[in-house]
């Protein structure tokens, strides 16, 4: 690892809602959330995003529609437009490679930068940030946050730390000051379950998970547990990589809770297909495999796909074939934590004419 490394994270702003508020000045000041259609409370789904003044009445990415309309039923509810937000990420993501030594974007409204052949200190890196700042909002009109700090978790956290519109500079000697008296569930990956055992054992602030018994906390969460801890220790020495071009198109949430509503989550299914599927006709593309992803309340991890006979871009044969991988593969035994849906072998339409 290299000794002196200056990494940036960029974080857009509620960008789902940022867009739709730019494109509908009329919503400025209202509460906005973009998701899934709430059918007067009744919608099955989620929401992708919202806005702060929907944050104010308890709305969350992840969470149930319903929920969202009964806390805030005179909110703006849209449904979401993924090819103009793909369009502005792409000149978002434009601008930030730009800055940078190494690259890597994460979704739509996020990305690492390492600098650290461009910053010698963080006074310099400070000034690139801000340099960042603002040429995304003079040239799309919207804000980010942005923390910069010696690797990707901690420039990921301070990002986090100061928003919205934010800018958190976090150097090598003050990593410990800034993580230890955050909230346990501050750090990457910690969730409410995981968040009520550390309790439990008296775990409450990370500088409390940074001090624990190592060998305690992989007894209860095995190799979690240390990874856990060096984490908390503000320590990663992963890399800024550039990922290359897209060869597939997917979309995936996180539940705000943990659920094996089996209503929820095929509804959530179908919603996100009908995302990814909008994306490609908007690429004029055609795909033949579908992928599910599902991840457990315990952070395990599944992936089951299936290769069509045929090209297409049918959103019938879409949601069909991605509801049965889920039924097929769903456990009932442990909550869903997060689901997603991908389509990749992907051939532009003029390459294929004729559909099987």
């Amino acid at each position: 690892m290299d000794a002196h490394r200056v990494i940036v994270h960029v974080d857009m702003d509620h960008f789902y809602s940022a867009v739709e508020e730019r494109r509908n000045p009329e919503y400025e000041g209202r509460p906005v959330i973009v998701g899934a259609d709430p059918k007067g409370g009744k919608g099955r789904g989620v929401v992708s995003t919202c806005n702060y003044k929907a944050r104010e009445f308890g709305v969350r990415s992840g969470m149930p529609i319903s929920r969202a309309w009964k806390r805030c039923p005179n909110a703006v509810y849209l449904r979401p437009d993924f090819k103009l937000y793909g369009e502005v990420s792409s000149r978002i993501m434009a601008i930030l490679r730009k800055y940078a030594d190494k690259f890597e974007r994460w979704g739509f409204d996020e990305a690492f930068l390492d600098i650290s052949s461009r910053a010698r200190n963080f006074v310099e890196a400070k000034e690139i940030a801000e340099a960042i700042r603002q040429e995304i909002y003079d040239e799309e009109s919207l804000t980010c946050s942005v923390g910069v700090g010696p690797n990707k978790l901690v420039a990921k956290m301070a990002s986090d730390f100061k928003k919205p519109d934010g800018l958190t500079i976090i150097t090598d000697e003050a990593v410990q000051d800034f993580l230890a008296p955050l909230p346990v569930r501050k750090l990457l990956w910690v969730g409410k379950k995981t968040e009520r055992r550390l309790n439990e054992i008296g775990i409450r602030t990370i500088g409390d998970l940074a001090a624990y018994d190592a060998s305690v906390l992989t007894e209860k969460f095995g190799m979690m547990g240390a990874q856990y801890q060096l984490m908390a220790r503000g320590i990663d020495e992963s890399e800024v990589t550039e990922r290359g071009e897209a060869k597939s198109v997917g979309r995936e949430i996180t539940y705000e809770e943990d659920t094996s509503d089996l209503d929820l989550i095929l509804g959530t299914l179908l919603k996100l297909s009908e995302s990814v599927h909008k994306v490609v006709v908007g690429l004029e593309m055609l795909f033949r495999t579908v992928t599910v992803r599902v991840r457990y309340e315990n952070f395990e991890t599944h992936t089951h796909g299936k290769t069509l006979p045929f090209f297409t871009d049918r959103l019938q044969s879409l949601q069909k074939t991605a509801r049965e991988l889920l039924e097929a593969n769903l456990r009932q035994d442990r909550k869903l934590r997060l689901i997603g849906v991908r389509v990749s072998k992907l051939i532009s339409r003029k390459e294929q004419t004729t559909l099987v």
